[in-house]
């Protein structure tokens, strides 16, 4: 398989923590959501496809076990069902940014 993140895919991505590794997902989230409303589907398509790669990557890391990964899973699932049925979703891609924000600003207080 081909990683557009290849050198995270190589490794790294297992040495981040979760909050890091989910404020990642969550950029790609917003990027993903800013085009999907602009109507690129070029954009979009792009940004869809690395948020869902840096989930992958995040549900295959070996630390993330039981309830951890079965909510990485929903979250993957109800993504997807976000961005494929719009508002008739059970959550509206604009709540997706509040969802992962909190992990964000996690990862960046464990860096400074």
């Amino acid at each position: 398989m081909k990683y557009t993140h290849s050198n995270l895919a190589a490794g790294r991505w297992h040495s981040l923590s979760i909050a890091e590794q989910l404020g990642n997902v969550g950029s790609e989230v917003e990027r993903a959501i800013r085009w999907y409303e602009k109507n690129n589907r070029e954009y979009f398509e792009s940004a869809f496809l690395r948020m869902l790669e840096l989930l992958d990557l995040t549900i295959g890391d070996k630390r993330w076990t039981g309830r951890r990964r079965r909510e990485l899973t929903r979250v993957r699932e109800m993504i997807c069902d976000s961005f494929e049925n719009g508002n008739k979703s059970s959550i509206q891609l604009s709540q997706w940014p509040k969802y992962f924000m909190p992990f964000a600003i996690l990862a960046r207080a464990s860096v400074i």
